[in-house]
């Protein structure tokens, strides 16, 4: 492990030209789908709604891109890395300096039992979740529905939850500026979109725009964290190495998805060395073809994973809600 820890280093060092290219081939099509989404509006629905999709999956990506420079991996600069960030924080709905806090949170603690809830998704143990309530034990079941977590749930983090920086004290006053300037930003874009195209025009095009780009980073966060053969330890038998290359999947995905998603599938890469770029995480697979086998997880199987919704502690394991009450 420690050699292999070494020897991700050397992939650590962003290309300015390559990232500002990155950064090209995804704002483009994103603004290109949106205007021919707002143009179709008025002739063909169907054609229209598939330019929205269209849109949403850049919009997905330019939320990843967020997601590095997040990390400090996207640029050598972290000036450069925070700009950037913050400016597409106000495209993807998203507060940068408040998410940055959560999520390295969530990449310091992947995988450690008692130290879950932050940037996470909620997981109960099988034991816990028995231990509740059955008033208590329903809003679990609700909370791990499929419609409620994929859909209803992406709306309500991106377009009710990110504007206020949940889990973090009012104390931290870096954090509710760093919202509150995103929430004004976004207004203030808001106001003049319906300004030139009207209000009608914008919401119905920009809300299913928003609602897919949050279903994909939703789905794609969730199939990275919630597999059968999981990693999930107490804090005494918790190490990061094993966290990160264990407790994140691979999701191997087909090669034009994979570039769309920018390698975000590589999670457990990701995991290990979060200061390398995406753009050269497909070059580590490469290069240590040995890692394609760790936490495999395809387009296929992943579907599967949609069930799991408890951990097994004494199989190591994800269950759903069945297979946990027959070993009850």
């Amino acid at each position: 492990m420690q050699s292999l820890i070494k020897e991700l280093k050397k992939y650590t060092k962003p290309n300015k030209f390559h990232s500002l290219f990155e950064i090209m081939v995804t704002i483009v099509p994103f603004v290109c789908f949106w205007i021919m989404a707002y143009v179709f509006y008025s002739i063909n629905n169907f054609v229209s709604v598939i330019f929205c999709f269209l849109a949403g999956a850049f919009l997905t990506r330019l939320f990843l891109i967020q997601h590095d420079c997040g990390h400090g991996s996207f640029f050598n600069s972290r000036l450069a890395n925070d700009i950037v960030g913050r400016v597409l924080g106000v495209f993807t709905l998203t507060p940068y300096h408040a998410w940055r806090y959560s999520h390295s949170i969530h990449h310091a603690t992947s995988g450690n039992l008692d130290k879950r809830g932050v940037g996470d998704v909620k997981t109960l143990t099988v034991n816990e979740y028995f231990d509740l309530s059955t008033l208590y034990r329903a809003f679990y079941r609700i909370y791990r529905n499929p419609f409620v977590m994929f859909c209803i749930g992406p709306a309500y983090i991106f377009l009710i939850r990110n504007r206020l920086p949940t889990g973090i004290s009012v104390g931290d006053r870096r954090f509710w500026l760093s919202t509150i300037g995103t929430n004004i930003s976004i207004t203030i874009l808001v106001l003049l979109m319906i300004y030139f195209i009207g209000f009608r025009e914008f919401f119905i095009i920009h809300i299913p725009v928003i609602l897919f780009a949050a279903l994909i980073g939703v789905w794609l966060f969730y199939i990275q964290h919630q597999f059968e053969n999981n990693y999930w330890v107490r804090s005494d038998l918790w190490n990061f190495y094993d966290g990160a290359l264990l407790g994140s999947s691979y999701y191997d995905l087909p090669d034009p998805l994979r570039w769309m998603t920018a390698n975000i599938g590589i999670h457990h890469i990701h995991h290990l060395n979060s200061k390398i770029p995406f753009y050269y995480l497909d070059d580590v697979l490469k290069d240590h073809p040995q890692l394609k086998a760790v936490q495999r997880v395809t387009l296929r199987s992943s579907l599967r994973s949609i069930k799991f919704s408890l951990w097994d502690e004494n199989k190591n394991k994800m269950v759903s809600f069945s297979e946990a009450r027959k070993h009850l």
